[in-house]
């Protein structure tokens, strides 16, 4: 029975030096903090083998929870999304590696900000990267309708042109076949055409 635990507890060891114990993720901080969005960063002890992160988003006084969980990258940053604009919420954050995950780091409780103290906080010249990304997307469906209102009316107006030329050419050319037509069959001595047959 010794001898069984003994092996159960090098079979532990083994597994303890395989997949070391990982310490929770440090300086949990939140960036970029908007009325919809977040950036929760954090960083780690060096030598950790880390794979991927968990994060738990909850609002504070609510139990329904977010889970994200990432793997196979080694970045120390994450987007949390779709949030409720001047709400609370609490975030923390685990290191997973090949033999779990680390204890959650230390709660960052933050609040998200009023869409009217965003805007109130905004200089009137600043402009953000979602506004450029609207703007040009509105001036380039401009320019598209630009575009197409000129090639239409550049085809009215070659349209126009033939036609004109065509009622132009036809109109000269009537008067000139009556006026040959007219010679031909007049004589002097029937000014006005029609040679009689004698």
């Amino acid at each position: 029975m010794c001898e069984r635990l003994l092996h159960v507890l090098q079979g532990i060891k083994t597994i303890f030096k395989i997949y070391p114990l990982l310490s929770a993720p440090l300086n949990v901080t939140i960036r970029e903090l908007e009325v919809n969005s977040a950036v929760v960063t954090w960083e780690i002890l060096e030598g950790d083998p880390v794979i991927g992160f968990a994060i738990t988003q909850q609002k504070k006084d609510v139990r329904m929870l977010r889970f994200i969980q990432e793997v196979n990258t080694t970045t120390r940053s994450c987007a949390l999304w779709d949030l409720d604009e001047d709400t609370e919420y609490i975030v923390h954050v685990q290191s997973i590696s090949m033999g779990g995950s680390s204890p959650p780091s230390q709660p960052v409780l933050f609040r998200t900000p009023k869409e009217s103290e965003k805007m109130a906080s905004k200089s009137p010249d600043e402009v953000t990267m979602e506004e450029f990304g609207q703007a040009a997307q509105l001036r380039a469906g401009e320019l598209i309708i630009i575009v197409v209102v000129l090639i239409m009316w550049a085809g009215v107006i070659a349209l126009f042109c033939r036609q004109y030329d065509i009622i132009k050419d036809n109109e000269p050319n009537n008067n000139k076949d009556k006026a040959k037509n007219s010679s031909e069959c007049s004589t002097p001595e029937h000014p006005t055409g029609g040679a009689t047959a004698t």
